[in-house]
């Protein structure tokens, strides 16, 4: 018989609803807050708990121990830990933005310690509180039976503080979760009351007054998009910095990045761990030393830069590898009729809104119905007093109050109340003046009746009393915004981790490049051996060398007459002997293009040409912005026939003079306005006139009257001239002597534009670096051979050369091991 009372069940059904009503049970119950007052329902009880046990703004502390009783033993049937910790949270100001309870004692602090035990601590609330609970006992929320159905606790609070708007919220519940940043309590006010001039209001209107979350931590806002998506859709991501400043330290004179304010949650010491830590895997370099000085004061974390680090990168390295750039993933998630909905910064303040609305509504019929229980007491006593004298005989002839009452209420038509009230009157208010004050009391509760019944009547006067509660919150509790908002981008760019500074640039014949600061070449007397410099590998030899800071972008021209887009800092830094990495790994080139030239641009908005020339002394001009948008496998800048290739690239401003040079000596000189602007699939016109046996092998371009131009041969010789010295003609022409080549001297291999305050680089075929100053080589005529301007070892010869500027006046050392840095760091 007992077998017919089991039932059977699916288990897939038993656990579904099982886990729904768990689900249920943690979202309602426990992890979201409501919408109205912004508070889960164990903080809710342990604020009711404290104002059952009398502990106010104002009144003595009580141990925390004594209020989580209170909550465990009447509200919230959990664990003591559960309850403690929602009250050492509603404590901390580094955690609540308004905080809402007043704790005596050790609290946890930024760092993360741990509060003191419950039994150690003692709390109260502060006032702000008392505005979450005001008006409670005038019936304006309802209350439910708790977990034994011994007590009433409230389901809301009225909070006459919007807690929601200002605290914000956190938690995780089943299959969602909640995170609610703080605001300003002064923009939130100032945002509900716009709301309530203008129902309508757009998001983008209210954040006029709303701007952003303002952390109790303080930091740095650093962007806008990600707040306005999080106002608009309830959803965001926003990015929160360190407020940090760089400052020199008196007493050795270095760079110190002083931290004062952390991104909202970051624990201070794990921040200090995880640098530490990236110290040590060499991620970031340039600290030498941590500081922990924060005092009762404030904080103040002391990162002590090394002398040679550049205080920007190390602090744009830290915000980018540490907690001190943190983003707050916004989920506007609450409770709304009991229900979860993710809702925008308008609908909070619309329900936020609708609450108090509820409330002032609420409190208002209460306050109407003891009003009118007032009056009709006083109209009672009005008759009394107008008939005392029989009033006082009738009840002088009763037997008992009973029937004093009962006599009273047929003689004078008095209720039940007001007979009541006329026997429990005090002799003293048979005095005329008490006669006075109650006639003067009745009219005025008459007059307080018709307010009430006019607001009850009128939305529009509940809501300017809404209005009028708010301003008063505002001027008590206001204050000034912690977090500032900074308009930038979110994401910083990635040359902001990057220190500026010149380095120089080398190419190999086969391709290989990489970037080396310019400082490590050492500057030779002329006729110098030079240092090594990259290694070349087999018949592999440095072709191309020029100086470029490291935020730049490199336009690589290829023989092809293709271009290449490139930020000199994502070529790879390698040592001087290195030979660097394959371009073939950096950029797309095709099977045999190789790098001829390239533009150094700091942006293209300026109005500048490039202007190109080809071994078979086709020139062509096109303007820079044409070369803006790369792709990843290159652009066209010149249409380039059978066997012509592309030797060089220029940047001008339009009024530059051209010189092309052949590898035979000669060289023409003419205006760059001789060239008119194309597009970049343009073929271009005729430079200069070949002959047969001739190709051209350089292109100038100059417009500086102190610039002369250096030849340089193949066999180590070079002669300095006057640009004047090359007479101006048309385009097309066939030149005049640069340099008379012949056996000893060799080809012409390279013609620079240089004066006295550059130096000269060359670079031999196998890799032999030589510096010297320009000033070095003496201004000759067009018509001669030269000097020596390096010593060649037998099979080498020169391959590629540049022109840097000098660092000052320094002196030239006769020595070759001498180390000059060019560039000031």
């Amino acid at each position: 018989m007992q077998r017919d009372k089991i039932l059977p069940i699916s288990i897939e059904d038993e656990m579904r609803d099982s886990y729904l009503d768990y689900s249920m049970s943690v979202i309602v119950s426990r992890a979201l807050p409501d919408v109205r007052d912004g508070l889960k329902p164990v903080h809710r009880r342990v604020l009711y708990g404290m104002h059952e046990l009398g502990l106010q703004a104002g009144k003595s502390y009580k141990k925390s121990a004594r209020v989580v009783g209170e909550v465990l033993g009447k509200f919230h049937p959990h664990g003591d830990g559960a309850v403690y910790d929602s009250i050492v949270r509603l404590v901390q100001d580094f955690s609540m933005r308004y905080p809402l309870i007043d704790g005596q004692g050790n609290f946890g602090s930024i760092d993360g310690d741990s509060p003191a035990a419950m039994r150690y601590t003692e709390v109260r609330m502060k006032s702000i509180a008392g505005e979450m609970l005001k008006d409670l006992e005038k019936e304006t929320v309802d209350f439910a039976l708790n977990f034994d159905d011994s007590l009433e606790e409230p389901t809301v609070l009225p909070s006459a503080m919007p807690n929601m708007l200002v605290n914000g919220a956190s938690g995780i519940a089943v299959g969602m979760a909640t995170n609610i940043p703080p605001q300003n309590l002064n923009e939130v006010v100032d945002g509900l009351i716009a709301m309530i001039d203008n129902p309508d209001i757009t998001v983008d209107e209210i954040m006029e007054h709303v701007t952003a979350p303002d952390f109790p931590t303080g930091g740095i806002i650093y962007g806008y998009e990600g707040v306005k998506q999080a106002y608009r859709t309830g959803r965001g991501r926003v990015v929160i910095r360190a407020r940090a400043v760089v400052e020199v330290t008196q007493k050795n004179g270095r760079e110190s990045i002083i931290v004062t304010e952390l991104p909202y949650q970051v624990n201070k010491v794990r921040l200090i761990e995880k640098i530490v830590d990236l110290i040590h895997q060499k991620k970031i370099e340039g600290i030498a030393d941590i500081r922990d000085e924060s005092d009762r004061d404030g904080m103040r974390l002391v990162i002590e830069l090394k002398r040679d680090a550049v205080a920007k990168v190390v602090l744009n390295h830290l915000y980018k590898h540490t907690p001190m750039q943190d983003t707050f993933g916004v989920i506007l998630l609450a409770l709304v009729n009991g229900v979860p909905k993710v809702l925008t910064l308008k609908e909070m303040m619309q329900e936020y809104l609708k609450h108090r609305n509820e409330i002032i509504l609420r409190r208002t019929t209460f306050e109407l119905a003891a009003a009118e229980k007032k009056a009709h007491i006083l109209e009672g006593l009005k008759i009394c007093l107008d008939n005392l004298d029989e009033v006082i005989s009738t009840i002088r002839q009763s037997p008992n109050a009973a029937v004093a009452q009962e006599r009273l209420m047929e003689k004078f038509g008095l209720t039940e109340v007001q007979s009541k009230a006329v026997l429990e009157m005090r002799l003293q208010r048979l005095t005329g003046m008490e006669r006075d004050k109650i006639e003067r009391d009745y009219n005025e509760t008459l007059a307080l009746i018709e307010e009430l019944r006019f607001v009850l009547a009128n939305p529009e006067k509940q809501m300017q009393i809404i209005k009028e509660e708010l301003l008063k919150v505002r001027q008590v509790y206001g204050d000034e915004r912690r977090t500032e908002i900074r308009p930038q981008e979110g994401e910083f760019s990635i040359e902001d981790m990057i220190a500026q500074e010149d380095v120089v640039i080398t190419i190999t014949h086969e391709g290989f490049i990489k970037r080396f600061p310019v400082s490590g070449y050492r500057r030779q007397a002329r006729g110098g051996k030079g240092v090594t410099g990259a290694q070349a590998k087999h018949e592999d030899f440095v072709e191309h060398m020029f100086v470029a800071s490291t935020h730049n972008y490199i336009l690589f021209f290829t023989n092809r007459g293709r271009c290449h887009w490139l930020k000199v800092y994502e070529i790879p830094e390698a040592g001087r002997a290195a030979r660097g990495r394959s371009l073939a790994n950096i950029m797309e080139l095709q099977p045999g293009e190789m790098i001829r030239a390239y533009i150094n641009v700091k942006n293209f908005d300026d109005s500048l040409f490039i202007v190109m020339a080809t071994s078979r002394g086709i020139i062509k001009k096109t303007e820079i912005e044409a070369f803006s948008r790369p792709r990843r496998n290159g652009i066209a800048a010149i249409t380039i026939e059978d066997g012509d290739e592309l030797i060089d690239a220029r940047l001008t401003d339009g009024e530059h003079d051209i010189i092309m040079a052949k590898n035979s000596g000669y060289a023409v000189r003419f205006a760059e306005k001789d060239v008119r602007p194309m597009g970049r699939t343009a073929m271009g016109v005729k430079g200069i006139t070949l002959d047969e046996d001739e190709h051209c092998i350089s292109m100038v371009t100059s417009k500086r009257s102190d610039t002369s131009l250096l030849a340089v041969t193949d066999n180590g010789f070079g002669k300095r001239s006057k640009v004047e010295d090359y007479r101006l003609t048309r385009r097309g022409a066939r030149g005049v002597i640069t340099l008379k080549a012949h056996e000893k001297v060799g080809s012409l291999v390279g013609l620079l534009d240089v004066n006295d305050s550059d130096d000269l680089i060359i670079i031999t075929a196998n890799g032999i670096v030589n510096r010297q100053h320009v000033s070095n080589i003496r201004l000759t005529g067009r018509n001669t051979s030269g000097v020596r301007l390096v010593r060649l070892m037998d099979g080498d010869s020169i391959s590629a050369t540049a022109r840097v500027p000098k660092n000052g006046d320094e002196d030239v050392s006769d020595g070759p091991e001498e180390q000059i840095e060019l560039f000031d760091s």
